[in-house]
């Protein structure tokens, strides 16, 4: 059977700079079925869901609903309910818990203050504090979204979770349907796709070290996209896997050319070109798609290091 998931994979499509893109995930338990829109189509109250959504708009939060691996038949609505909220931008990065009885409280939370980092309201309104277990592993299962998401993904989280991996979670939609299976793993940030458990499981161990895997990388959620791709570029280039050891500090340009500048704790910096093209040949974008696309793709044409600290603030090398 051809998926698009079997067509991205045989036409070799690049994974660099296709994550997601959110500054701080905020992650409620809703068991049972989602639709194609988890949080106004699902057991999850739709008015809830709308003001979540509305809540969230340009604050650089995304919120997803998750629940455990395993079947989703309707045994009500739980009495308590798990949530998480995790800010990806390196040097502020965190993961916070919570439980509640109500999950109307996610609406007494500063959406701006999440996605500037401050997670203070998650704790005051909720009684948050720092997640003291595993890190988490997100799979998409989304199967009302995509089939690819539902065929792959859930699988994938049955079998980590079989297998003993504490931290997994199916998530209602981590985008990029055409590289099922996809995981989201926190709370770095950084999203993988064609993922397999022991890749997932390697990742997982890698971050308990603070260390990021690039095999199956599709980038960090922190940045937009030309900057995903930038910076799994110098890590490369480099051969750097520290998992807070690089940021973006700037993208100058637009579709599709783009120059982005990566900063390095040690004070090093380098400038990175990056150009959208258009897959080629035309595919389908997602299962059930009428018609073929030719999605975007973030290519990396040059890496170069700024050799002076006057010459990273003059743009220059």
């Amino acid at each position: 059977m051809s998926t698009c998931a079997t067509v991205s994979r045989d036409l070799d499509e690049p994974l660099s700079g296709t994550a997601a893109t959110a500054s701080t995930w905020l992650l409620l338990e809703q068991p049972g079925p989602w639709g194609a829109k988890a949080l106004v189509q699902s057991h999850l109250d739709p008015v809830l869901g709308r003001a979540l959504e509305a809540a969230a708009q340009g604050t650089g939060v995304r919120v997803a609903l998750i629940r455990r691996p395993g079947r989703h038949a309707d045994f009500g609505t739980p009495p308590l309910r798990q949530v998480y909220a995790a800010h990806t931008v390196p040097g502020r990065v965190w993961l916070r818990s919570a439980w509640t009885h109500d999950p109307g409280r996610l609406l007494d939370l500063d959406f701006a203050a999440l996605g500037r980092g401050d997670h203070h309201t998650f704790d005051t309104a909720l009684r948050g504090g720092p997640h003291t277990g595993d890190p988490l592993a997100l799979v998409c299962t989304n199967g009302k979204r995509d089939r690819c998401c539902a065929l792959l993904g859930r699988p994938l989280a049955a079998e980590l979770a079989a297998s003993g991996v504490e931290g997994v979670w199916e998530v209602t939609h981590l985008g990029g349907h055409r590289f099922s299976p996809t995981t989201l793993v926190l709370p770095y940030g950084y999203a993988y796709g064609r993922a397999e458990a022991h890749t997932v499981k390697e990742v997982l161990h890698g971050v308990q070290d603070g260390r990021i895997v690039l095999d199956g990388c599709r980038g960090s959620s922190a940045w937009e996209r030309p900057g995903q791709a930038a910076e799994l570029a110098v890590r490369r280039a480099i051969g750097e896997d520290a998992a807070e050891a690089l940021t973006v500090v700037g993208t100058h340009g637009g579709a599709p050319h783009w120059e982005v500048t990566v900063a390095h704790t040690d004070g090093r910096h380098w400038r990175v070109t990056v150009a959208q093209t258009a897959s080629q040949p035309p595919r389908e974008e997602s299962c059930g798609a009428s018609v073929l696309g030719a999605p975007a793709r973030m290519d990396v044409v040059g890496v170069r290091e700024l050799r002076t600290a006057g010459a990273v603030q003059a743009g220059v090398a």
